[in-house]
């Protein structure tokens, strides 16, 4: 049974759609009001809550752990502030607050006290969004166009907070979510129709890096209600549409387009496909993910840092409001110099350099090291003790586990493994066992390869697809089948060498001269035999086995 110790602080026009899930899961114990009317229009099914219009009251009680804020926005970031402070976890309505340094504040406050904070972007949690985020990132649309979100209907007409603030939140959560980056500039028109200086319609364009765009439209100023997002991509085209019944809200145009002669694009009329999505309530999604996360310690997917890059867009766009449309750059904060996507998680102790990019559904353990300028593709697992170093790049489905140190420009191709105990058993704990795995700088592990532990892949290495590696191996060295042999070598930038007619090599693309060498041992794990060097370039192929990530320094030589 669920314990009650949620508070849920406003209990007017939308308190009262969480109050009511946060009854039925059977963890609300007070209701917080200013206004003893609005407390006093609950009905006999709240009578076991608790009812107060005392905040200060609430949060010195003990017995509540966590609250949901569902005040006016204007009091977002005291009241958030207050309730981290006295050590409760906060689920806040969107937006996280007005000022994203006010946001950075919250942010830094829940990750100093272990703390969950939680934004309402309600529309993350409808299961046809859940599905669209998921056909996008599994490539179902192909490779993605631009987005457009219309939210339209005829009031409630505000006089504090403008259609941008009051519609755009949403859409923009789930833009963010299913682009999986924050846009580099923003452009926003609309007009004060109603009351001065509040705007009851806007316009917004987001651009983001790649080529890809958005536009959001929003008005409390039609004459009909559309909640409408349509997702374009090179192989098909999905529409949201959250008028429609159930089983039609979420479509699929596939084959739009056809090619004349390969090179002319043609429309190409199709029927919608539905996708058959379960019907749950989208709220009490959400209400039961803030739950979960505040058992259990696990990230929210509209987490803090969710909200403060959906804040930095509203703010741009209210810049560019008040500019007359002037095009707005992003300011990202100091403190977040890497990128991940909103599905990744991300644990405190985690260390990763600036300009890193992690896509969905990775996972970044305590005690990581991640260098600068990486690519972690989708599905990727980064353990407690692994070192990876800087312009490394890791395709989808990797494990990268404990003791396996991964240098500079290193590529992990998809599905490829990498193994930490040499001889697994289920009902043998054999933790304190793993063996360490050394990965040099610039090598390559093909798509399905396997990596014995316990060895070392020398610098340039290429291991082919679906080869199994057991043995160490040197430096520039093609290994391919299963297990897997020498079957010749390569240079630095890709291209075989040939040594039949001498001892020495050149590559085409880079014009550097190798040299092939017998009887030098380039680490202290491997066997005596032929091993290449580069002649042109000052390397020390006898570096340590346990040098550290980013060491090697290369250099032309002076001729």
């Amino acid at each position: 049974m669920a314990e009650k110790n949620l508070a849920l602080i406003g209990g007017g026009y939308w308190g009262k759609n969480l109050a009511r899930n946060f009854l039925s899961l059977g963890v609300l114990h007070t209701l917080c009001d200013t206004r003893r009317e609005t407390l006093a229009s609950y009905s006999n099914e709240y009578e076991l809550v608790r009812k107060s219009t005392s905040l200060t009251e609430v949060l010195s009680d003990n017995s509540v752990t966590r609250v949901a804020i569902a005040a006016p926005a204007a009091l977002h970031y005291k009241i958030a502030r207050e309730s981290l402070l006295a050590g409760k976890h906060v689920f806040v309505e969107k937006p996280l607050c007005l000022a994203t340094d006010d946001a950075q504040d919250l942010i830094s406050l829940a990750k100093d006290s272990g703390l969950t904070l939680m934004v309402g972007h309600l529309l993350q949690y409808h299961p046809c969004i859940v599905t669209l985020r998921s056909l996008v990132a599994e490539g179902q649309l192909g490779r993605l166009f631009y987005l457009t979100s219309n939210r339209l209907n005829l009031g409630k007409i505000r006089s504090e907070e403008n259609a941008l603030w009051s519609f755009a939140p949403h859409d923009i959560s789930v833009i963010l979510g299913i682009a999986g980056k924050t846009p580099e500039t923003v452009q926003c028109t609309g007009e004060s129709y109603l009351t001065a200086g509040v705007a009851d319609t806007t316009m917004t364009q987001l651009a983001f890096s790649g080529g890809i765009r958005a536009h959001i439209y929003v008005s409390w100023m039609n004459p009909f209600k559309e909640q409408k997002l349509t997702v374009i991509g090179s192989e098909g085209m999905a529409v949201f549409d959250d008028t429609k019944p159930w089983n039609e809200k979420l479509v699929i145009y596939r084959d739009y387009l056809q090619w004349e002669n390969g090179q002319t694009p043609i429309a190409k009329k199709s029927n919608a496909i539905p996708v058959l999505v379960p019907e749950r309530e989208p709220l009490r999604e959400e209400c039961n993910h803030f739950i979960e996360c505040s058992n259990t310690g696990s990230r929210p997917l509209t987490d803090g840092e969710e909200g403060l890059r959906v804040l930095q867009v509203l703010d741009a766009a209210q810049k560019s409001l008040e500019n007359r449309g002037q095009r707005t750059n992003i300011v990202t904060p100091i403190s977040k110099r890497y990128q991940a996507h909103q599905t990744a998680a991300i644990d405190e102790g985690a260390t990763i350099g600036k300009n890193t990019k992690i896509w969905h559904y990775s996972h970044i353990c305590s005690g990581a090291e991640l260098g600068e300028n990486c690519n972690i593709g989708q599905n990727v697992f980064i353990a407690d003790g692994a070192r990876v170093g800087s312009n490394v790049k890791i395709q989808n489905n990797v494990s990268v586990y404990g003791g396996t140190l991964i240098e500079d420009y290193v590529f992990l191709g998809p599905s490829c493994v990498l193994t930490n105990i040499v001889n697994p058993r289920s009902e043998v704990v054999r933790r304190s066992m793993y063996e360490k795995t050394h990965i040099k700088r610039g090598a390559t592990i093909g798509a399905n390869a396997t990596i014995v532990c316990g060895i070392t892949i020398g610098r340039y290495a290429f291991i082919a697809a679906g080869a199994t590696v057991t043995k160490s191996v040197p430096d520039y060295a093609i290994m391919k089948g299963i297990p897997a042999k020498q079957t010749g070598w390569m240079s630095r930038h890709g291209h075989l060498l040939d040594f039949t007619k001498g001892a020495t090599a050149k590559c085409p693309e880079s014009g550097l001269n190798y040299e092939l060498i017998h009887g030098a041992n380039c680490s202290a794990d491997l066997e005596p035999g032929f091993y290449v060097r580069c002649t042109d370039l000052d390397e020390d192929f006898s570096l340590p086995k346990e040098s550290t990530i980013g060491s090697y320094s290369y250099r032309k030589k002076n001729r």
